[in-house]
């Protein structure tokens, strides 16, 4: 076997051990089957995210942890007050239903576009490097005190409707972990997130850090609707892990979605938004002619990963060739 087809191997064999280890070892919550699993993991980001749980600090992998860690956390605990009475005057406004109305600016989300039919939406504030426009003219206090916590990466407005949940599911990319702050909430155990298993129920002024790469859901079983802020946070990890995070990052760099017309689109986010009409068609086809669908879905997905292998192979085949030329010199 040459250099070449030894490296694909050990990536393939990495790729299968790492999607099998967050699908059975990783935790305690389980699916329920793993098409489950694939359906609601993305399996795609198993091998990178592996890596950043190798070097995430010892203390940091967990599924729940205080959020103490993050340096000036606690402006954003003594100013609840003030970031809730500008999420209140978005929710007043009408904004969150706007958003998740198909067609606005802010519908084609890739990461949350599913959670619309559950009733939870959501009000970026600033997504990894972008500030949203709409957010300096509407929130420009909160994202004055976001500014001054370092750790922060993202922030959004989130609401969960009285009598709405989230199926449990896990967040594709382990990049950061998450945050969240209570503002508005119904101050009810019965109002609650379950991370691997641990639940946590908001309350208005406290917050909790979670990985949102574990399996969870959430549930307001109330009739009041559930207010929070939500961030992106640094993930506490070594010198290694914080360097590939940088070349993660770019991924997540270019899924900027916007609130209104007003703000910033990013590359991933304009083409999920141009490829809408193609995911429509494919519904209309899952729904009418399953066994189609399913036919196409695996013909793309094989097709996909021959070619993924194919480009690999021809990369380490011109590294193999520059590196023997180099030896012969």
């Amino acid at each position: 076997m040459n250099l070449s087809l030894f490296i694909i191997a050990a990536l393939v064999l990495y790729s299968i051990l790492s999607v099998v280890y967050v699908y059975r070892w990783r935790g305690q919550a389980r699916y329920l089957s793993f098409s489950q699993y694939l359906r609601k993991s993305w399996p795609v980001f198993a091998p990178l995210n592996c890596l950043l749980y190798m070097t995430t600090k010892a203390e940091a992998r967990k599924p729940v942890l205080d959020a103490t860690y993050l340096q000036n956390i606690s402006v954003l605990r003594d100013n609840w007050h003030i970031i809730r009475d500008e999420a209140l005057a978005l929710q007043a406004s009408g904004i969150f239903e706007q958003i998740k109305t198909p067609g606005s600016a802010g519908y084609y989300d890739v990461g949350f576009r599913t959670f619309y039919k559950r009733g939870w939406s959501k009000f970026y504030l600033m997504w990894y490097g972008t500030t949203h426009n709409s957010a300096q003219r509407l929130c420009p206090k909160t994202l004055a005190l976001l500014k001054q916590v370092p750790g922060v990466q993202g922030a959004m407005f989130s609401i969960l409707p009285p009598g709405s949940e989230l199926s449990l599911h896990s967040d594709p990319m382990a990049s950061s972990l998450r945050y969240h702050l209570g503002l508005d909430t119904p101050n009810s155990e019965h109002c609650y997130i379950s991370v691997d298993g641990e639940c946590c129920s908001w309350q208005n002024g406290q917050d909790f850090v979670f990985d949102e790469t574990y399996p969870h859901h959430a549930k307001n079983n109330t009739q009041a609707s559930r207010l929070i802020l939500m961030c992106d946070v640094e993930r506490p990890m070594n010198l290694l892990g914080r360097f590939f995070n940088l070349l993660y990052r770019f991924i997540i760099k270019g899924t900027v979605v916007p609130n209104t017309t007003e703000d910033k689109t990013g590359m991933f986010s304009a083409l999920f938004a141009s490829m809408a009409p193609l995911c429509q068609s494919t519904l209309k086809l899952r729904t009418e002619r399953r066994r189609l669908y399913k036919a196409l879905k695996i013909t793309l997905n094989t097709s996909l990963l021959a070619m993924l292998f194919a480009i690999l192979f021809a990369f380490f085949s011109l590294f193999e060739s520059f590196l023997s030329a180099r030896l012969w010199l």
